[in-house]
């Protein structure tokens, strides 16, 4: 599996881990949830470790789980991030051949 990180997604999973109430090992886990719609979407959260079908991405010094499910929809694509104006971090899946070509915010 190929799930490349940017820089900025590095320093956001950096952040996010190093607070002093997450664990050491924790990383960003990448899921799949049900939305309201009834559809399925890409969700990312804190988490203490790996789920035992957990595909492991580990950039930098930082570490990515990717839920088995989902890892047909991470293949091939960036993680992103960015902070909004309220200080909450923002996820983003971009295709490998550029931003134009499609995004997916988890």
């Amino acid at each position: 599996m190929m799930l490349t990180l940017t820089d900025e997604a590095v320093t956001a999973i950096r952040a996010l881990t190093a607070r002093p109430d997450v664990s050491e090992g924790a990383g960003l886990r990448i899921s799949s949830a049900a939305a309201e719609n009834g559809s399925v979407e890409v969700v990312a959260a804190l988490s203490a470790g790996p789920a035992p079908s957990d595909h492991v991405v580990e950039a930098a010094d930082v570490t990515v789980y990717v839920d088995v499910m989902v890892v047909p929809v991470v293949e091939d694509k960036i993680l992103d991030a960015e902070t909004t104006n309220e200080g909450q971090v923002r996820f983003d899946l971009l295709s490998v051949r550029g931003i134009d070509d499609g995004t997916s915010g988890i």
